[in-house]
This record gives C-alpha cells, sequence and structure tokens, in this order.
C-alpha cells in the first residue's frame, strides 16, 4: 500500500491542563505519562495511534459519567 504523504505535522493534543487522574492519564488530553513524554520522538503513525487512543479514552470516559450522571426519578414518570 502506497504511504499518504503528510504536509503538516500532527500536532499535540495538549490543552495545557497539565493534572494526572487516578489512572494516570492527563486530564487535559487523556494521554498516559508515557505518550505525553515520548510525543517528540514520535512518528506520524504512532502519533494518529495515540490520537485514536485519546479518542477512545474521551468516549468511555463521557459514557461512564452519562450513566452515573441518571439518577432515577423517585417516582416512575407517566409519560
Amino acid at each position: 500500500m502506497a504511504q499518504q504523504l503528510e504536509f503538516f505535522d500532527i500536532p499535540s493534543p495538549c490543552r495545557g491542563i497539565c493534572q494526572a487522574d487516578e489512572r494516570g492519564f492527563c486530564r487535559g488530553c487523556l494521554r498516559s505519562r508515557e505518550e505525553r513524554f515520548g510525543w517528540m520522538q514520535m512518528n506520524d503513525t504512532q502519533k494518529r495511534d495515540v490520537l485514536r487512543l485519546c479518542r477512545q479514552r474521551y468516549l468511555r470516559l463521557h459514557r461512564v459519567s452519562k450513566q452515573t450522571d441518571e439518577i432515577p426519578p423517585e417516582q416512575p414518570s407517566l409519560f
């Protein structure tokens, strides 16, 4: 398969919120410590893989938080 030429660097997903959560992922960009520190040495394929993982972590985080936010009503709705 032919490799696609990249004209622009893949920017870092850093948002400037550099705090680790209880699982060790950055609260701002959802990268692991190794992914954050190794970003500049990664090639474009590795960076895309990290971005894909960050997107999966983001979706999982919001799916879990959405489930915990839904509090069942005390009385069932009639509608």
